[in-house]
C-alpha cells in the first residue's frame, strides 16, 4: 500500500505562516541577538501576539500549554486534531529562522509542553495563558532525571521546595517554573513531581545567568529554592505516590517534549543546507540528482549525503508526532527522532562550515551561528546517550534498573 507524506492543507498552512515569521521577523534579527547575550528580543512581542491570535482561532497550534491538546468536561485529555504534528511544523519553521529566538518567544517555554502533557482542567485554567520554564538538571547530575534531589515537603496546604536548578531555558524571563522535585525521598523515582512556581515569589532566586557556546539570544539561568512556599494545587497532575508506577507521568513531558526538540534540529540543519547549496552553486559546483553520487564532484557527493540523512530526521520526527496525534504511544520513536535528528543537525552544520571554507567560519554568513546553536539540541531534553539507552529499553522490554 501507498503512503502518501504530502501534508494535508490544514498543515501546508501551519508550515506557510511559520516560514513567513521565520524569514520576516528572526533572520532580520537573528545576529543582532546572537552579539547582544542576555538582551531580551523586544520583537519577539509582536510575533507571540500573533501566535496567540492564531491559536485561540483553533487553527494552528505552538508548543505552549494547548499545544498538544487540552481537557473536556470531564476533565480527560482530549486531543485538538493533528496538534503535535501542528506545533511541531511551526517549531521547525520558526527553527529554520532562528532557533534561540524561538526558545524565547513568550508563551512557548518547555515547562508549558509540561503543564499540557499533564495539568488537570483546574491547572489548565490557572496555568494555560502563563509563561512557563522547566527546571530539572541540578549541579550533580545531568540527563538523569531520576537523580533529582530538590524537595517538596508538604506541610499543612502548601509544599515547601528547597533545592537548586541549573541551565533552565528562559529561567529569568518566563514567569512561572515548572519545578521537578521529590515528595519523599525514602520512595525513590516515584515519588518526583512537577510543580509550578511563580519566578517572583518568596523564596525563589534568580542567581545568574550563563554565558554559552550558542543560543545566545536565548537566556539560560541559575535558580535557587529556599523555602519557597506554594499552595498545594500547583503540583500538577496526581499527588498519590505510586510506587508501583514509577515516575511515569512526570517523564510523559518528553514525549511532547522531544519530537519539539527534533523538529528544531531538523529546522536549523536545513537551514544550513539551503544556505550551504547556495554558495557551492555560486562557486561552479553542480548538485545533480540524474547521476549516482560517485559519477560527481566531492562536494557535490557530501551534500547529497548530507540530504539524505536530513530526510531520514525529518520523517523520524514527524512519525513521532503522527504517533502523539494518533494516540499511538511514541516514547521510543520520540527518542529515536531526537536522537537522529540532534545528531543530523550538528554533522550537517558543521559540515557546512568546514565546505564553505572562509565564508562558513567567519559571520559573513549564519553559518558558524548554525553551528554554535545546534549543539544544546544534541544535549538538551536528554542527551544523545540517553535517547539510544531509551530505544534500547522499548526494544528490549526492559527496565531501567535492568539497563542503565
Amino acid at each position: 500500500m501507498a503512503i502518501n507524506l504530502e501534508l494535508p492543507k490544514k498543515l501546508q498552512a501551519v508550515v506557510e505562516k511559520g516560514h513567513q515569521g521565520a524569514a520576516e521577523m528572526l533572520r532580520p534579527i537573528s545576529r543582532k541577538y546572537d552579539l547582544a547575550e542576555h538582551a531580551y528580543p523586544v520583537e519577539l512581542d509582536t510575533l507571540a501576539n500573533l501566535f496567540e491570535g492564531l491559536q485561540e482561532a483553533k487553527t494552528i497550534s505552538f508548543a505552549g500549554a494547548d499545544a498538544f491538546g487540552g481537557r473536556n468536561d470531564e476533565g480527560k485529555k482530549t486531543n485538538v486534531n493533528g496538534a503535535n504534528m501542528s506545533a511541531l511544523l511551526n517549531a521547525l519553521e520558526v527553527s529554520w529562522g532562528d532557533v534561540a529566538l524561538l526558545l524565547s518567544i513568550p508563551f512557548q517555554g518547555l515547562g508549558n509542553a509540561a503543564i499540557s502533557s499533564v495539568a488537570n482542567k483546574e491547572q489548565l485554567e490557572r496555568f494555560g495563558k502563563v509563561w512557563a520554564s522547566m527546571a530539572i538538571t541540578e549541579p550533580s547530575f545531568g540527563s538523569d532525571s531520576a537523580a533529582v534531589s530538590t524537595t517538596a515537603i508538604l506541610d499543612g496546604d502548601e509544599y515547601v521546595i528547597n533545592g537548586e536548578k541549573i541551565f533552565v531555558t528562559a529561567g529569568s524571563r518566563a514567569t512561572h517554573i515548572v519545578v521537578w522535585a521529590t515528595v519523599d525521598k525514602s520512595l525513590g523515582r516515584a515519588a518526583i513531581k512537577s510543580f509550578v512556581v511563580p519566578r517572583e515569589h518568596p523564596g525563589v532566586t534568580v542567581e545568574r545567568l550563563e554565558h554559552k557556546l550558542g543560543i545566545k539570544a536565548s537566556d539560560t539561568a541559575v535558580i535557587r529554592f529556599e523555602n519557597a512556599r506554594i499552595p498545594k494545587e500547583n503540583l500538577l497532575g496526581d499527588p498519590e505516590v505510586k510506587t508501583d508506577k514509577g515516575f511515569g507521568g512526570a517523564m510523559e513531558t518528553f514525549d511532547n517534549t522531544r519530537p519539539i526538540v527534533a523538529a528544531m534540529a531538523v529546522g536549523i540543519a536545513r537551514a544550513a543546507l539551503e544556505e550551504l547549496r547556495v554558495i557551492l552553486t555560486e562557486a561552479g559546483i553542480e548538485i545533480s540528482y540524474d547521476k549516482p553520487a560517485h559519477a560527481q564532484s566531492a562536494p557535490a557527493a557530501e551534500f547529497l549525503r548530507m540530504e539524505a540523512d536530513w530526510e531520514s530526521g525529518y520523517l523520524l520526527t514527524i512519525r513521532s508526532a503522527w504517533q502523539a496525534d494518533n494516540k499511538i504511544p511514541n516514547s521510543k520513536e520520540a527518542s529515536m527522532g531526537k536522537a537522529k535528528a540532534a545528531r543530523v543537525a550538528s554533522d550537517i552544520t558543521l559540515k557546512a562550515v568546514e565546505m564553505a571554507g572562509t565564508a562558513g567560519y567567519s559571520e559573513q554568513t549564519l553559518l558558524e551561528k548554525w553551528a554554535r546553536d545546534s549543539k544544546i539540541l544534541d544535549i538538551f531534553e536528554g542527551t544523545q546517550q540517553i535517547q539510544q539507552l531509551v530505544v534500547a529499553r522499548r526494544l528490549l522490554g526492559l527496565s531501567s534498573a535492568q539497563l542503565k
